[in-house]
């Protein structure tokens, strides 16, 4: 994964990298996963623990599912309950934390975000539907002066995975990340300028974090909520969100087995 507008010098030097982990198949799966509601089912699926003995700084609520599936090691990470407010720690400022936290404590060969997410009908998005980002960027980062506005937008191309799509035939579509659940006429512009078919909390956050500490990184975004729907996004996103989360853990499992035994480069 790599900024849209990175140097010379940058590409090299994550090449290299990209060199060094193709000396050994993928083995150390990090799996960053917003919501409880959306983790429990793969800790289920994948038969794993929850640490009791935390890799984490003490005080911090995040959680760390782990163990053995197939020839990976998986760790589910979730950033946990908001210790104040007792609900889930959603969008990008634990995103960062626990991602920057998980790849120095674990040393992942990949990573995968995955959670629900809003779509657009007019990208063609419906209820239900699965997603692996191509590209990632943020919608609420406002700087309007040169040069700054770009990195206020952040956008990365994500890892390549031209078999898994072929293999799993998921949709293929383009992610924007905010703060906010609902959508303001700026950010829906600037969703809207970033040619986004989904959009979250989460993802570009880890993108910024998986970039920066060249770890290759996987997007899996499952639709909740319509967000150019005649519905409420809260109501439809809560009543979907079971339902929804069924879908997309079937997808991570597809992901995740594709992914077993094979080489970066296989992906």
């Amino acid at each position: 994964m790599a900024p849209l507008d990175e140097s010379t010098e940058i590409a090299e030097l994550e090449t290299s990298g990209s060199i060094a982990a193709e000396k050994k198949p993928i083995s150390t799966i990090l799996l960053i996963i917003a919501m409880q509601t959306e983790a429990l089912p793969l800790v289920a699926k994948f038969q794993l623990s929850e640490d009791q003995d935390s890799v984490f700084p003490k005080g911090v609520p995040w959680v760390r599912y782990h163990g053995i599936y197939k020839d990976l090691k998986i760790n589910i990470i979730w950033p946990g309950k908001d210790q104040s407010l007792g609900v889930d720690c959603v969008g990008t400022i634990s995103a960062s934390l626990v991602t920057y936290a998980s790849i120095q404590a674990l040393k992942p060969d990949l990573i995968i975000n995955a959670g629900t997410a809003g779509g657009f009908k007019a990208k063609g998005a419906c209820i239900g539907d699965v997603f692996l980002a191509s590209r990632v960027a943020f919608h609420d980062r406002r700087i309007p002066i040169p040069v700054f506005d770009q990195y206020g937008i952040g956008a990365r191309k994500t890892c390549p995975i031209p078999n898994i799509f072929k293999e799993l035939k998921l949709k293929e579509g383009k992610l924007s990340t905010g703060d906010s659940l609902d959508m303001s006429p700026h950010d829906e512009a600037a969703i809207a300028a970033n040619d986004a078919t989904v959009k979250d909390m989460e993802g570009a956050a880890v993108a910024y974090v998986a970039d920066l500490l060249s770890v290759p990184a996987i997007f899996v975004k499952a639709v909740s909520d319509i967000v150019d729907g005649d519905k409420p996004t809260a109501e439809e996103f809560l009543r979907n969100l079971v339902a929804v989360t069924a879908a997309l853990d079937q997808a991570v499992t597809q992901v995740v087995d594709f992914i077993n035994g094979k080489f970066l480069s296989e992906l």
